[in-house]
């Protein structure tokens, strides 16, 4: 496993090289290194049973989180979803940022060396295969946009059960058309929009690896419903999104949006 965690940093270093160069053009213009972008991992864990949440959301609270702290890993949000009077699928969501690939990669071998963690998540770590804790996790990795390279961990005052975080999924038909919607939020000026309205977005990112792909995938936080549905609705009725929109170039460019409704736990950093 460690030979080929080394061999994916090599492959990783060289293929990104290009990208911590200067320009060597009369303008002079220097090109962002790609060690200033984050990456983030979302882990989505579903359970067929409220005991499995419990366990989970203990290990989680009590063992993962403190661990990962203590490698130097902060702002990570832990959600579950605001359920309707249809839904039956309990799910956790963990939103976890890493300042490198190599952090990410090294993950799992660091937090083993972690005698505290072993011991505080020994029973969720170590349980038998017919008590597992969860159905499933489920894992996407992504990069964050140029033009918002580091997650800003939200500052609401709202009761957390009150506070809604909308986690938007943008497919697009092929990567092509997924290079033109990313360009439309940086190049095209939407993720400046989202500022100048006061969004407040956690992140924006590109996913790099997942089940649902080409994707991006961007968060935006709310003291509630009633200011998500202000703010969506100052967003659709601005001049900038109705000319933006119009531009022949950024036509067709998203296939499927998937939306969801999230609320952190109690233990969640933001």
């Amino acid at each position: 496993m460690r030979i080929i965690k080394c061999l994916l940093l090599t492959i990783i270093a060289l293929s990104f090289s290009n990208c911590n160069k200067t320009k060597t053009s009369n303008n002079s213009d220097v090109i962002p290194k790609m060690e200033s972008r984050e990456y983030y991992q979302l882990k989505v864990y579903t359970f067929d049973t409220d005991s499995q949440v419990t366990t989970t959301d203990k290990y989680l609270k009590e063992a993962y989180l403190p661990a990962l702290k203590k490698l130097g890993i902060n702002n990570i949000g832990v959600f579950k979803p605001i359920m309707s009077e249809t839904d039956s699928i309990k799910s956790i969501y963990v939103l976890i940022p890493f300042t490198s690939m190599e952090q990410f990669l090294t993950l799992e071998d660091n937090i083993h060396k972690d005698s505290t963690y072993l011991l505080t998540g020994n029973s969720y770590i170590n349980v038998n295969y017919d008590k597992q804790p969860y159905q499933r996790i489920e894992s996407t990795l992504m990069m964050a946009f140029t033009d918002m390279p580091q997650m800003r961990p939200s500052k609401l005052e709202s009761p957390r059960a009150e506070r809604v975080y909308e986690l938007r999924s943008y497919q697009s038909a092929t990567e092509q058309y997924f290079k033109n919607k990313v360009d439309m939020f940086n190049a095209g000026g939407e993720v400046k929009l989202f500022e100048k309205l006061e969004f407040n977005a956690v992140f924006y990112a590109e996913v790099i690896s997942g089940s649902k792909m080409p994707n991006l995938m961007y968060m935006t936080p709310f003291d509630n419903q009633t200011s998500r549905d202000e703010h969506w609705q100052a967003f659709g009725d601005s001049p900038e999104w109705t000319e933006l929109k119009t531009i022949e170039k950024y036509q067709n460019n998203v296939s499927h949006i998937d939306i969801v409704f999230l609320y952190p736990t109690d233990y969640s950093d933001y």
